[in-house]
């Protein structure tokens, strides 16, 4: 079997997998996307004061605003969840849980951190991605009505963006030593988010790195399986639902496909 055919298999494998999943592969998406919120969300109410004595403890704002930044964050992204998987003022919601993720990269100063900085982009892109879904939604409904050109919507600019952002991610799981395995996954994983940046064979590639990334999940960040009493089980718990809802950002590229602004739509004018 040459490499083309066994391209084509894979893609017809990629085709198989949306049609029998495409009526809830979006409402999985979502779910996904929003899981760190609900986490964190739950986390603001259960660890509440090490959060509040950790923000002023580090601002010197007193007990007020330290105790108003978790309310805020914890109604913001509870609230914010509710709305997106109820499909509810979904523009809002995104807009809300963007604050949110603002306040946390300066208050826990995640700013000077490029790991931590760059998920949390990525986590900007799933939300992204979303807004360019309920663009779409929006549109259906005025189906008839002549739009400008296609290729410069903002919705295909929303999808561009979110694709950028989501593929962050992957670039913290890099590993930057000689073994042959760590070669080989750093290899495969550049080339398939490059696919996914430029929108090439994109649905293939977003599918090969949800795989790949629920088995780094699963495997790497198993917080079920520390104590939760020691540091470690929290530094997992937030890594696994990160990446959690990075691979709803990636199911939501399969569902969306890539937009306008990607080489598989250049493809179609060849």
């Amino acid at each position: 079997m040459g490499h083309g055919d066994l391209m084509s298999k894979a893609e017809d494998v990629a085709d198989q997998f949306l049609r029998v999943t495409k009526h809830y592969l979006p409402h999985v998406a979502r779910l996904c996307l929003v899981s760190t919120f609900l986490e964190d969300g739950v986390r603001m109410w259960f660890q509440w004061g090490e959060q509040s004595d950790y923000i002023d403890s580090s601002w010197g704002c007193g007990c007020f605003l330290a105790n108003f930044f978790v309310l805020l964050n914890l109604l913001i992204q509870l609230g914010g969840c509710v709305l997106i998987l109820s499909r509810n003022f979904v523009q809002y919601a995104c807009f809300a849980l963007f604050g949110v993720i603002t306040m946390q990269t300066v208050a826990y100063s995640i700013l000077w951190d490029p790991k931590f900085l760059m998920r949390n982009l990525s986590l900007g892109g799933g939300l992204l991605l979303l807004l360019a879904e309920c663009r779409g939604e929006a549109r259906s409904v005025f189906a008839g009505v002549p739009s400008l050109g296609h290729q410069s919507s903002p919705r295909h600019l929303l999808q561009l963006g979110g694709r950028v952002l989501l593929i962050l991610m992957f670039m913290t799981l890099l590993h930057f030593d000689m073994s042959l395995f760590s070669i080989l996954q750093n290899l495969v994983g550049t080339a398939l988010i490059i696919l996914v940046a430029v929108g090439f064979k994109t649905k293939l590639a977003a599918l090969t790195l949800v795989a790949w990334l629920l088995c780094i999940n699963f495997t790497f960040n198993a917080f079920w399986t520390v104590p939760s009493y020691r540091p470690m089980h929290d530094f997992l718990k937030y890594d696994f639902f990160q990446s959690l809802s990075v691979i709803g950002g990636l199911l939501l590229v399969v569902a969306l496909g890539p937009g306008g602004v990607s080489m598989d739509e250049k493809k179609k004018e060849w």
